[in-house]
């Protein structure tokens, strides 16, 4: 079996997540999570959109981890989030954290902003 090291180039990948923490680069996060190429901070859910729209044009697809188990995200969230040109991809948080660590380890341009399990 050949092992390969992954290189993150832009952003820090997802570490863990545990009941109300994420831990991104080592450091622990309360609460809601934001997280990509310019860095890792507090979200406050689905209705702080600011810092969401400030992703256009550096991101292509924003994940959103909807805690514990999937759910649906507000309509008008997301329907803000794709007129702004953002790709939105809603998943439970584990699986959104799954996910942004192989696509960052990839160079790709993405985002998470994720509820804690």
């Amino acid at each position: 079996m050949r092992l390969n090291e992954v290189v993150y180039t832009d952003a820090q990948p997802i570490d863990g997540y545990g009941p109300g923490f994420f831990r991104v680069g080592g450091k622990v996060l309360e609460g809601a999570l934001l997280t990509g190429p310019a860095g890792s901070s507090s979200w406050g859910g689905y209705e702080d959109v600011a810092p969401l729209l400030a992703l256009v044009g550096g991101t292509d697809v924003l994940f959103v981890g909807t805690g514990a188990e999937i759910a649906h995200i507000p309509g008008e969230l997301r329907r803000t989030l794709e007129e702004a040109g953002l790709g939105v991809e809603v998943m439970n948080s584990p699986s959104a954290c799954r996910t942004y660590n192989v696509l960052l380890s990839e160079g790709r341009r993405i985002a998470l902003a994720a509820l804690p399990v």
